[in-house]
Order: C-alpha cells, then sequence, then structure tokens
C-alpha cells in the first residue's frame, strides 16, 4: 500500500474525528471502512493504531476501534488542565520561537481571518487547531508537545461550539479571539513570554464557558410542545 494512500487515510479518519463526524465513543467498522478507502485490514489497523498512539482513538480486547471518548472524567481533567498547558506552551514559544515558525504562524492566521469572514464554523475550528499547533511546535518541548496535542483533540471538538455564532454577542466573541491571536503573535515575535502568558489566560476564559456548554447545554422545557407556563393560584372556594 502506498505511503500516500496511508496518509490520506489517516488525515480523513483524523479530520472525521475532529469534526465530530466521528462521534466521541463511537465505534469504527472495518469492514465498512475497507471498502469505502479500497484498503485490506492489515494497512487499516496500521492506521486505526497509528491514530490510537495520537490520542484520537481507543483501542481495546474485544471491541476493536472507538473515538476517543468525552465522557465525565475526561472533561474534567480537560478543564483542570488545559489552562496550564496552554500557558506553558506560550511562555517557552515566545522564548525559543524562530523567524521562521512566526511567519507560519502569521500564514494560518490569515487562514484563520478568513474562515471568520465566511463564518466557516469546520475551517474556523480546524485553522484554530493548526494555530496553537504550531506554537506547540514554537515551544519545541518534547514533555508538553504531547500533552498539548492530545489536549486539542478535545478542545478542536468542542470549539465548533463557540465558533457557532447565534448573536451578535457571539460574533463579538470570536472577534475577540481573533484579536487576541493577533496579540499573541506580536508577543510571540518580541520574544516577550509574560505578555504571552496573559494574553493565552484571556483567550482560555473567553472560550471556557462556550466550552462548558457543550458538556452542559441549554435545559429542554418540560413540556417540547408548549413553552413552560408559571402556575396558576387555585381557587380555594372551587374546591
Amino acid at each position: 500500500m502506498q505511503a500516500t494512500k496511508k496518509q490520506t487515510l489517516y488525515d480523513t479518519l483524523r479530520q472525521r474525528v475532529l469534526t465530530l463526524e466521528l462521534a466521541p465513543g463511537s465505534a469504527l467498522d472495518e469492514t465498512i471502512l475497507c471498502e469505502e478507502f479500497g484498503v485490506s485490514r492489515t494497512p487499516l489497523r496500521e492506521i486505526l493504531q497509528r491514530l490510537a498512539a495520537h490520542g484520537y482513538l481507543e483501542i481495546t480486547a474485544n471491541r476493536g476501534a472507538t473515538v476517543s471518548s468525552m465522557n465525565l472524567s475526561v472533561m474534567r481533567s480537560f478543564f483542570q488542565t488545559a489552562p496550564m498547558i496552554y500557558a506553558s506552551i506560550s511562555r517557552l514559544a515566545a522564548e525559543n520561537a524562530t523567524p521562521v515558525q512566526t511567519t507560519q504562524l502569521k500564514a494560518e492566521q490569515r487562514q484563520f481571518r478568513i474562515a471568520v469572514k465566511r463564518n466557516e464554523v469546520i475551517d474556523m475550528a480546524m485553522s484554530n487547531h493548526r494555530f496553537h499547533e504550531i506554537i506547540g511546535e514554537m515551544a519545541a518541548s518534547p514533555y508538553l508537545l504531547p500533552s498539548l496535542q492530545r489536549l486539542q483533540i478535545d478542545h478542536t471538538r468542542m470549539s465548533q461550539t463557540f465558533y457557532k455564532s447565534r448573536n451578535r454577542t457571539d460574533h463579538e466573541r470570536i472577534d475577540s479571539a481573533c484579536e487576541q491571536h493577533e496579540q499573541l503573535i506580536e508577543a510571540i515575535e518580541k520574544h516577550q513570554p509574560a505578555t504571552a502568558v496573559d494574553i493565552t489566560r484571556q483567550h482560555w476564559e473567553l472560550s471556557r464557558h462556550q466550552f462548558e456548554r457543550y458538556v452542559q447545554p441549554d435545559p429542554l422545557p418540560i413540556d417540547p410542545l408548549s413553552p413552560i407556563q408559571a402556575p396558576t393560584q387555585v381557587d380555594n372556594h372551587a374546591l
């Protein structure tokens, strides 16, 4: 099997996980995937193992491959560790970034702005993923980078809640995120670690509440067919 075909299979399945086309916890059917991509089980399983090693899938005996879960335990860990990891990555990026990497970051930010202008939710999520991935590469930490990459899988899956603009406030929040990207680029380019950390913390707080909506959406009405009504007073004389 050609290396390019394997990479295409890897990239396609990765994209489906990140865009929620493959739902968290869902099982992958090897037979269907083999037919869809025209591959045998051996190279398919190699790709599934690779995706599992990078945190996109979980492979267990007698169950095969499933998309990485976003259960309560995982989400609790995400919200506890995300600010710490992002802040540490930004600090190191501001200390270690090269001019070539900064140019790459600016180019990805241009793509992000295009996606924002077009209100393309998936493109915004994927471009934001790559933006923070580049910052992780700038940090050049063999210890933090794997943690960032795993964190980003869930971040990108939840970020589509953030980018689905429903009203003016949502649009303003996305514009603020875009501006914070620009500020972060400037801090990194000028090698200002403290400023980069401060902007990163602001950036996290901007999106945190929207991420929580992914975990705890707005409640449905008690009777979905009619609006919730306040209880009426009981006429005791009528009883």
